[in-house]
């Protein structure tokens, strides 16, 4: 019994001492990739704090920059997704388990929990950049006015 209880508190101790290491969180803010000429995937990942909706359209700006920056009048959103991240706070681990094998048994102890930290909104778009004409449709924006409404309102 003294075995088994000097295991399960070396176990223990053990598992206090867990550390992140290496650990970064992930980049919050905007990035992009150029998939061919003329058509960019725009993501852009907010802090804990931001909203939804102002994850969104600090998006929508950094993709209406982009297509100016290329040139572009306007541009089209062929294709969005959101999603919510992980928490990216370092993580603590215990837990308690067991088995018996004949006359001899086995105590471990392991498993996972966070000690705090939320997850993040993560915003992507896809676009095609047009020059000319904007087209019709709900998906079409003229990137000069994006530009114009959403960089004022946000900081």
């Amino acid at each position: 019994m003294k075995r088994v209880a000097l295991t399960v508190l070396c176990l223990v101790l053990l598992a206090a001492c867990e550390t992140t290491g290496g650990y970064r969180p992930p980049p919050v803010g905007a990035s992009e990739q150029e998939l061919e000429p003329g058509r960019v995937r725009v993501t852009f990942r907010g802090p804990s704090r931001m909203s939804g909706a102002e994850v969104r359209d600090r998006a929508l700006l950094r993709a209406a920059e982009l297509v100016l920056a290329r040139g572009y009048d306007w541009f089209t959103v062929t294709n969005r997704y959101d999603d919510v991240a992980p928490p990216t706070s370092p993580r603590f681990t215990i837990g308690i388990g067991g088995g018996s094998y004949g006359r001899r048994s086995a105590l471990g102890v392991g498993g996972s929990t966070s000690f705090g930290g939320e997850g993040t909104f993560v915003s992507t778009l896809e676009v095609v950049g047009g020059r000319g004409k904007r087209p019709l449709g709900p998906d079409a924006y003229d990137a000069r006015g994006v530009v114009a409404n959403l960089r004022p309102r946000l900081p």
